[in-house]
């Protein structure tokens, strides 16, 4: 057994303390492996629907912006089933000023949407390309 003096014990336990401390308060950051999910705005205002076409990547989400003075309904095509992306059926009902994301989009294909409260506005559809 190894026999100490006491004061070289303190200041062994006091630089360990301070040792665990300061590990303790580093914080690294790791890189993520997820990139983060980028965002394409489609705008809806009193002439329709901008772009009426947008192009995305697997894994996207689209946000649709109401610009207009009057609410939309933004749903998936087909009418009345909105069946064909689900994803874009969480827009929904969106007050004048109001905006809402899609849900990601993951497969490849191609999205039509449109108002539900009007679906015979050709303004008022579109389509979002998944590729």
């Amino acid at each position: 057994m190894i026999r100490t003096s006491a004061p070289l014990r303190s200041t062994f336990v006091a630089a360990l303390v301070a040792l665990v401390a300061a590990a303790c308060g580093s914080k690294t950051t790791e890189p993520s492996n997820t990139p983060p999910v980028a965002t394409t705005t489609i705008t809806i205002s009193s002439s329709g629907v901008s772009p009426k076409n947008a192009q995305i990547s697997v894994g996207q989400r689209v946000l649709f912006i109401n610009n207009d003075n009057r609410s939309h309904n933004m749903t998936s095509d087909p009418h009345p089933e909105h069946t064909d992306c689900p994803e874009v059926n969480q827009v929904g009902f969106l007050t004048a000023g109001q905006s809402r994301e899609t849900g990601n989009l993951v497969s490849v294909r191609t999205c039509g949407f449109h108002d539900h409260d009007n679906p015979d506005s050709t303004a008022l559809r579109g389509s979002i390309v998944i590729r």
